[in-house]
């Protein structure tokens, strides 16, 4: 049985712990709100991004069918032979389950690819994704960033890894590329998404962008707006994916903090119960000593 020295110990380092979690759940509950608020606010502009784009390349010739003269990023390769899966995590850890679950989605669509016999490369965003991912798949994966989001996460980020995608992409490295990461609805609920980036997802059968009865036109054409905008499309999304990645990092570690403070509240209870009992015994036992010690004499 631990004496009372090492219960005093036990006791005072738990909460030097609870201490440490509550700090941690204040700066991640600060953290949230400005991460939540740019998530939202970049929602709009790449969801209408998204639509727009699809309107415009159901003016292009070929563009649904994938046939030669539409712009590369809108219809790829005309293959589906390797798969580019950009999974996007955090560098830090401490936030819960947040990591793991994108790193579990991106791991069982990269099982089904590989069972159905498709080449599978992998593209991280992220430390913690890298380090489970290379336990598995350590030789699928083909470059890591790292300290991206130590200053906030900016365009510029989510530019270079956008260009280092559509260099991969031009050098035919790949076919088809998605991206996983963690869409951000509370504080408690993170939603792990997949999004093909390219090809551009294209509906077929969709409703023209127009009601009126003639077509609108477009100066230049469909197909040079779209060899302008489908690269900065891409940006956008991945600079989305971080964006919400950020809100749900955050929103993951204050639940997490929180949740151990509670439980660092709760030990403590638990050893200063212990530490009472253990000291009523002692000096019962030594009042018995005391009092047999007496009688004897």
């Amino acid at each position: 049985m631990p004496s009372l020295k090492q219960y005093r110990m036990r006791i005072a380092s738990v909460k030097s712990t609870q201490k440490i979690t509550s700090a941690m759940k204040m700066v991640a509950a600060a953290k949230l709100r400005r991460a939540q608020e740019k998530a939202v606010a970049t929602r709009p502009y790449a969801e209408r991004m998204s639509r727009m784009l699809g309107a415009l390349a159901g003016g292009v010739p070929g563009a649904a069918a994938g046939i030669d003269g539409a712009p590369p990023l809108l219809v790829g390769t005309g293959r589906d032979e390797i798969h580019l899966v950009v999974v996007a995590t955090s560098d830090r850890g401490l936030c819960g389950g947040f990591n793991s679950s994108i790193v579990r989605g991106a791991r069982n669509h990269v099982r089904a690819l590989v069972g159905d016999g498709k080449q599978v490369k992998i593209l991280c965003i992220g430390r913690k994704g890298r380090e489970q991912l290379r336990r598995d798949f350590g030789k699928l994966i083909v470059e890591t960033f790292e300290d991206f989001g130590r200053r906030g996460i900016a365009f510029a980020t989510a530019a270079t890894i956008a260009r280092r995608v559509r260099e991969l992409f031009d050098a035919g490295e790949f076919d088809v590329c998605s991206v996983f990461f963690a869409r951000f609805k509370s504080a408690m609920t993170q939603i792990v998404t997949r999004q093909q980036l390219i090809p551009f997802p294209v509906e077929i059968g969709a409703e023209p962008a127009s009601a009126v009865d003639a077509p609108p036109e477009f100066e230049p054409g469909e197909d040079e707006i779209l060899a302008d905008l489908l690269p900065r499309n891409l940006a956008v999304q991945i600079f989305r994916a971080l964006l919400e990645n950020a809100a749900s990092e955050e929103g993951a570690r204050m639940t997490a903090m929180d949740s151990a403070t509670r439980n660092a509240g709760d030990m403590i209870k638990k050893l200063t119960l212990n530490y009472n009992r253990q000291r009523q015994a002692t000096i019962t036992k030594e009042l018995i000593e005391i009092i047999s010690g007496a009688e004897a004499v």
